[in-house]
């Protein structure tokens, strides 16, 4: 990857040092935790949550908008037998603290009964804590943030066939969470995040088009430059020309990795604990079931050095791992928090998410699915009629019976080759059976929370005209 010049102004490293000490926010869980079991509770968490961000958007060589914003926020859950309350504030100014405890006690009380609430065993909770490399230290000033935007924006006007800009950003922000729980776990961590996206538009009109890039990462140095977003955003643009309206058919299509990892997300939605609980999802039966071929691999990898998502343990303190979610194209897990797993039967999988306002839930981590042995000119070399997909538009899945439809543009696939651009069809089927049929290429990359490959699925219903 190309990497932003790093000789650029920053904030001061007293300033830094403010932003990545959490003690106080540290003593602040504690004291909350302390503070409901003087007020009655059986057993208590907190979490304290820090947010940073600022971001600066350009148009036409001049800056539109400039803004930073900061906060810590606090959450308290208790628990009195099997009943719980979950309280927040961003005050925690004279008596806040023992204030918001016996008001979260009292919730609780009343609160109905949940014979799943509960602390996680602490048996499961989290004692190593590896560096995972999350923290830039160096800030960017905003000087440099409105560099790094004009400097795509400039790159994305370039592109011949580009008629005018869409926008570009950059961005970049700190945030963290601190959780102190009863049963003697206190963990922490901080990450930072920047980013720059850039939107051309080419044509005029009617005849408009418009795309875009954007990179992201916890470091600056893993940052795609400004100038190969720019450019990247133009180019996609400029391809979008003069599209074309196909007929009805049913056809392969091949999803460009920007919208392959959707597929992937449609999987980890279905095996949602909170999902297979309510016995809501089309996947409620097929643990342990061949979903996939034999070659497909799903990876849910918390513990990925600089990855987006990375963190050492869940929001209830229980200890992360990398896991195979699809393994050999067998569904081999649900994705589970404490509540979901006593639910199922089960033992937590370490999925546990949460803010400051609401109790634990499952989600996961950073996602992938393994790259396949052939490259994409080879996946689609056998292709007489077919379409490649580039966005997405709307959200029509169905996650209870595994219906998939979806509003989408690409190209059109033809002997092989792509060809003309293609829009305003939809595409549809059922995820079984896109499931059954997946195949990645071999162009993995890792620059989302959810990554994937081209991948090619056979016989999908191409709505057109």
């Amino acid at each position: 990857m190309n990497s932003s010049p790093s000789a650029s102004p920053t904030l001061s490293p007293a300033a830094n040092r403010d932003l990545f000490d959490q003690s106080q926010l540290s003593d602040l869980a504690q004291r909350l935790v302390d503070a409901a079991k003087r007020a009655g509770a059986d057993a208590a968490d907190a979490v304290a949550v820090r947010g940073i961000s600022q971001g600066v958007e350009v148009r036409d060589g001049r800056v539109e908008e400039s803004e930073r914003s900061e906060g810590d926020d606090v959450g308290l859950r208790v628990l009195v037998g099997q009943r719980q309350a979950v309280v927040s504030t961003n005050d925690v100014s004279g008596d806040a603290v023992t204030k918001l405890a016996e008001r979260a006690v009292a919730m609780a009380r009343v609160a109905p009964v949940d014979k799943y609430v509960g602390l996680a065993d602490p048996a499961l909770l989290a004692r190593d804590f590896p560096d995972l490399d999350l923290l830039d230290p160096n800030v960017p000033a905003t000087a440099e943030l409105e560099r790094r935007a004009l400097e795509a924006e400039a790159a994305a006007l370039a592109v011949k066939g580009v008629t005018k800009s869409g926008g570009a950003s950059a961005s970049a922000g700190i945030g963290g969470m601190v959780l102190v729980t009863s049963t003697g776990f206190h963990g922490s961590y901080l990450r930072s995040s920047q980013g720059i996206s850039a939107t051309a538009i080419s044509g005029e009109g009617t005849g408009m088009e418009r795309d875009y890039d954007f990179t992201s990462a916890p470091h600056a140095a893993d940052l795609l430059s400004p100038e190969f977003v720019g450019r990247s955003a133009g180019e996609r643009t400029v391809k979008r020309s003069n599209p074309r309206k196909v007929e009805t058919c049913k056809v392969p299509v091949v999803f460009d990795p920007r919208v392959a990892g959707s597929l992937v997300g449609h999987v980890v939605g279905a095996i949602n604990g909170a999902s297979i609980a309510r016995k809501t999802s089309f996947l409620k039966d097929k643990l342990g079931q061949q979903l996939f071929a034999r070659n497909i691999r799903i990876i849910d990898d918390p513990l990925r050095k600089r990855g987006l998502r990375s963190q050492t343990f869940d929001a209830e303190g229980v200890a992360v791992k990398k896991q195979a979610l699809v393994d050999e194209g067998v569904l081999t897990t649900w994705l589970l928090d404490c509540a979901t797993a006593r639910e199922l039967g089960l033992v937590t999988t370490g999925h546990a998410h949460r803010g400051v306002s609401s109790s634990p839930s499952p989600g996961p981590y950073n996602l992938h699915l393994e790259a396949g042995t052939p490259t994409p000119t080879e996946l689609i070399s056998d292709i007489k009629q077919g379409f490649y997909v580039t966005d997405l538009i709307g959200s029509g899945v169905n996650g209870v019976t595994g219906d998939y439809s979806r509003g989408a543009s690409g190209f059109w696939i033809e002997n092989g080759e792509i060809t003309y651009p293609v829009s305003e069809v939809t595409i549809a089927g059922h995820l079984f059976e896109i499931f059954k049929s997946m195949q990645p290429a071999s162009d993995l990359e890792f620059r989302y929370g959810i990554n994937a490959p081209t991948v090619r699925i056979e016989g999908l219903t191409l709505g057109g005209r």
